[in-house]
């Protein structure tokens, strides 16, 4: 039977004490002995030595392990951070969005608040006033004003609001609406005595706005009516007479009132003009067409009758000269606040008569309607 040899590897500590046996037997018991015990110190330092090596490199995995669990917490912690910034920055502009909404919500409800609802207009042959008035709407709650807001209205005769608001307001239970002329400086919180345009508001919250409304002129002025002459009686006869303009008529008598026009609410007045080379020159402002006017500062030194008129002579405004020729011009009796300082007509003219390219002095000319009186269409929404 064939054998197979085997071979097996002895322990380091067997082989160790196997190879000194083998030194005993060729050296001496005695010998043997002081090996053995060396052998045994050896074997006992390096197994000391062993265990230790293995201590370290288990603290060594330890201390890994704990940097990598503190990677990991710390990476954790990042993430986790970095979540609830972000979660803090998705509360910051649900915030923002929800003062966003509020001011906007805000905004809507002082839009309707107080039971002020929001009126709309719209204006037809309303001019600006300039800079020392301002319009003023008015809505009237059982039988008094109140303001609904100040404006003024631009070249296209679209409104400006020119208050500290960004609506002109109405009132729930409204009647009427109103529009005033007021200082652009005005202490007093009551309506101003001028107020061209009223109407009342309809059940849907309509109105018209004009001037026949009680609270205004209470007339259209279609009724108004009147005649001129061109003519200088300041300078004496045949002298520069197609530079003078009077409202009157010339009779078998002598000169005679021509004016037939409305009699004017408080803080109104009439104020003539003549058109030249298309500048409006005013001959002053009058509240009776059978009585002077309050103006004589282009007239010359001699008398004049006592009408509305006046002769262009001396003192030309700029861009113009006097005496001058008012042929193919204008005649025309506008309606004026009666503290207007502007220098050109207001809006209501009720009476315009174009001069003749041909005219004659001291010649009956007629004056005709003027433009439609201006007027406004609105909503009170609400």
């Amino acid at each position: 039977m064939n054998s197979r040899k085997t071979t097996k590897k002895l322990p380091k500590a067997m082989a160790l004490l196997f190879g000194l046996a083998l030194t005993a037997a060729a050296c001496g018991a005695d010998d043997v002995s002081d090996d053995a015990a060396a052998v045994a110190a050896a074997q006992t330092d390096e197994s000391a030595a062993a265990a230790e090596s293995e201590d370290a490199m288990e603290e060594d995995a330890m201390e890994d392990d704990a940097m990598e669990d503190g990677d990991a917490m710390s990476e954790d912690g990042d993430a986790m951070s970095e979540d609830a910034m972000e979660e803090d920055a998705m509360e910051e502009d649900a915030m923002e969005d929800g003062d966003a909404m509020e001011e906007d919500a805000m905004e809507d409800g002082d839009a309707m608040s107080e039971g002020r609802p929001v009126i709309e207009l719209s204006f037809e042959g309303v001019e600006p006033l300039g800079d020392d008035f301002e319009y003023e709407l008015w809505t009237i709650v059982d039988g008094a004003p109140v303001s609904g807001g100040i404006f003024d209205v631009d070249a296209d005769g679209e409104i400006v609001i020119s208050s500290d608001q960004d609506y002109l307001y109405g009132h729930d239970g409204a009647t009427d609406v109103v529009i005033s002329i007021e200082p652009a400086v005005d202490p007093d919180p009551a309506p101003a005595a001028p107020k061209p345009l009223g109407g009342v508001i309809a059940d849907d919250g309509s109105f018209a706005l004009d001037t026949t409304h009680p609270a205004t002129f209470g007339t259209d002025f279609s009724e108004a009516s009147g005649q001129y002459i061109l003519g200088t009686p300041s300078d004496g006869p045949d002298t520069n007479e197609l530079s003078g303009l009077w409202f009157l008529q010339v009779t078998d008598d002598g000169p005679a009132a021509s004016l037939d026009l409305p009699e004017l609410p408080e803080g109104w007045v009439y104020e003539g003009w003549a058109v030249i080379d298309g500048v409006p020159v005013s001959t002053g402002t009058f509240t009776d067409g059978a009585a002077a006017d309050n103006f004589d500062g282009f007239t010359g030194e001699g008398n004049v009758p006592a009408y509305p008129g006046e002769d262009f002579l001396v003192n030309a405004p700029e861009g113009l000269e006097f005496p001058t020729d008012l042929s193919g011009g204008l005649a025309v009796i506008s309606v004026e606040p009666a503290d207007d300082n502007s220098p050109a007509p207001f809006a209501l003219k009720p009476l315009v008569g174009e001069i003749p390219a041909d005219a004659e002095p001291f010649t009956n000319y007629e004056l005709g309607s003027g433009p439609a009186p201006f007027s406004a269409t609105g909503q009170q929404n609400g």
